[in-house]
């Protein structure tokens, strides 16, 4: 297991910095966030020069958006880097990402989605990100407990989550680092230098707007490729807005998917954690340690600091 170094918890005063290193953006839509961040939360925010501009589909070219993600990891003076949303385009510059000065002053790397691959870059080099709501999605509707926990984690005040009980759970208990992300992200990811290696860790997985076949043929090269065999545990987020053939249909829901494909190993597997494409998006510590209790009447999962 891979020693996983935290960066320095946030205090009132600090600066972060907001960039967009994917898809392009209405500036207007990240201003609530950033208001959050300034007068809730009292924290100095730096705005990148992808926030306000658009390349197609992408916030900027590739050079653009790498320099402007450059820039907020190299400057010490900036402590925490949060993701204006994602979409598409971290792949196209992750290999490109120089992380010398951030190993000299580490700091929080935050967003989902497509930013999954950045994230486990990060652990890669012994660190933890978070995986957590996005400037963009802090003020969807239904993410105060999202935005809190979001909150209480770059603040160093590791929650404690409570998820209902849900049929395809598997009782048990787990123990291990935090990987996971976007499903099809992690299955992207086989075989480069970026790929998770998922032994003895609970992996969590979420997506949205795909296929109920194209699904099942991510659980299948997960599994062939061996990340499923070793967890210490499983968590299963939301997968929103999927869809299916007209005729035939699949025949599956996306929770059928997932369970037929992992109903073989012993290990604690949570359903309909809140995580995800929605606005109960709880932030999860990329790397951190945490524990993960299924019951059949309830499920608890917190980080190994976490006052309970």
């Amino acid at each position: 297991m891979n020693k996983i170094n935290l960066p320095p918890f946030l205090k009132p005063g600090d600066k972060i910095g907001i960039v967009a290193p994917a898809s392009v953006l209405n500036y207007e839509d990240i201003l609530p966030g950033i208001e959050i961040f300034k007068n809730e939360w009292g924290l100095e925010v730096v705005e990148g020069g992808t926030l306000k501009t658009a390349s197609n589909q992408f916030s900027a070219p590739d050079n653009v958006r790498l320099a402007d993600l450059q820039t907020m990891l190299d400057d010490p003076s900036i402590k925490a880097v949060i993701a204006a949303r994602g979409g598409y385009g971290c792949s196209r510059i992750v290999d490109q990402l120089n992380f010398d000065q951030f190993l000299k002053n580490p700091k929080w790397v935050v967003g989902f989605s497509d930013l999954t691959v950045i994230l486990s870059r990060i652990f890669g080099l012994g660190y933890a990100s978070l995986h957590a709501p996005m400037a963009k999605s802090i003020t969807t509707d239904g993410a105060e407990l999202a935005k809190e926990s979001l909150r209480q984690m770059l603040f160093g005040e590791m929650p404690h989550y409570a998820i209902s009980k849900h049929d395809l759970n598997k009782p048990g208990t787990a123990s291990g680092q935090v990987v996971g992300g976007n499903l099809c992200l992690l299955a992207h990811l086989i075989g480069t230098e970026t790929d998770v290696d998922t032994d003895e860790k609970i992996l969590f997985i979420e997506d949205i707007n795909e296929y109920l076949y194209n699904l099942d043929r991510m659980m299948i090269q997960m599994k062939r490729a061996g990340k499923f065999d070793k967890l210490a545990g499983l968590i299963v987020g939301q997968f929103t807005d999927m869809k299916d053939n007209n005729s035939p249909t699949f025949g599956k829901t996306y929770y059928e998917i997932i369970h037929e494909h992992i109903a073989e190993f012993d290990y604690p597997v949570c359903f309909n954690f809140p995580v995800g494409h929605v606005g109960d998006n709880r932030a999860m510590g990329v790397g951190m340690e945490a524990v993960l209790n299924v019951k059949n009447e309830k499920v608890s999962f917190h980080f190994a600091n976490a006052t309970i």
